[in-house]
């Protein structure tokens, strides 16, 4: 979640953000945007629950 993506996505792939520096690098599949911040983290949780991980791979299939 954040108001400026590609700085967001900047600081996962160099390293800024410990939690994810291990799993570099990132790529963004998925913008949304949201009314406020509530709901967008509301929809940022459910994305990295099981089901929502699965919605996204559903939806974007990579096609070898």
């Amino acid at each position: 979640m954040s108001q400026n993506v590609d700085k967001r996505l900047n600081a996962h792939n160099t390293g800024k953000t410990k939690s994810t520096k291990g799993f570099r690098p990132w790529e963004i599949i998925l913008t949304e945007e949201y009314p406020d911040r509530i709901t967008a983290r509301k929809r940022e949780k459910y994305l990295k629950t099981g089901y929502g991980k699965q919605w996204l791979k559903n939806k974007y299939k990579q096609v070898p």
